[in-house]
């Protein structure tokens, strides 16, 4: 089965509306994304078939909870769940920061082949980065613990819209019990990923 087909296949499991274009452009980044891994070694998943089910899918579900226009994804590796939302919501912005310079080489390579405007790579800490205002939404797949997103990313968001998207496996029961006081969760939804093994949730939380 070809990746296009494939992906197709994936995609007609969900209520996401995707077009011919981001199913291509979707495509040239797991072709991108298979091919400087073998040097860069970005993603522990080396079949790009596997790649379109854990790292796109698992990305462009989160679409269905999204709310917000600019959004900062931290952590954010090889560019997930950043790049795949970028393309699915062209008209939102993406701030891709992480720490290690060999995968923000890959993402201004990504940006420039897929040619997205709306997305910008950053190379730095979180706790040192600050964008130019206060963003909608702070996205991540990367963080242990839903304690150290939101006290890292806490000046990122704004006290009155801003909201943490934390991307998990099982439901993190314990997590939300130790959460800082001036943080509280506003929904909690599971996602289904067609063909992933185990559970996925979004966590939505705000500041008090």
């Amino acid at each position: 089965m070809t990746l296009t087909s494939k992906l197709e296949n994936l995609l007609s499991q969900t209520t996401l509306q995707v077009s011919a274009q981001q199913v291509d452009l979707l495509i040239q980044y797991v072709e991108l994304l298979h091919k400087w891994n073998k040097a860069y070694n970005l993603t522990s998943v080396r079949d790009p078939q596997e790649m379109l089910v854990k790292h796109i899918m698992d990305s462009l579900m989160v679409g269905e909870v999204l709310q917000g226009k600019n959004f900062i994804d931290v952590g954010t590796g090889p560019g997930l769940p950043g790049i795949p939302l970028a393309i699915l919501f062209p008209e939102k912005n993406f701030v891709l920061l992480d720490s290690l310079g060999k995968r923000i080489t890959f993402l201004r390579q990504v940006v420039f082949q897929l040619k997205l405007t709306n997305v910008q790579p950053v190379k730095s800490r979180v706790e040192d980065y600050s964008g130019e205002t206060p963003f909608d939404g702070v996205l991540s797949r990367a963080f242990s613990s839903l304690n150290d997103m939101v006290t890292w990313c806490s000046h990122l968001v704004s006290n009155e819209q801003g909201q943490f998207f934390a991307l998990k496996g099982q439901y993190p029961v314990d997590e939300l019990t130790n959460l800082p006081e001036n943080i509280s969760l506003v929904s909690s939804h599971e996602i289904k990923v067609p063909e992933l093994v185990g559970e996925r949730h979004v966590l939505i939380l705000k500041k008090n």
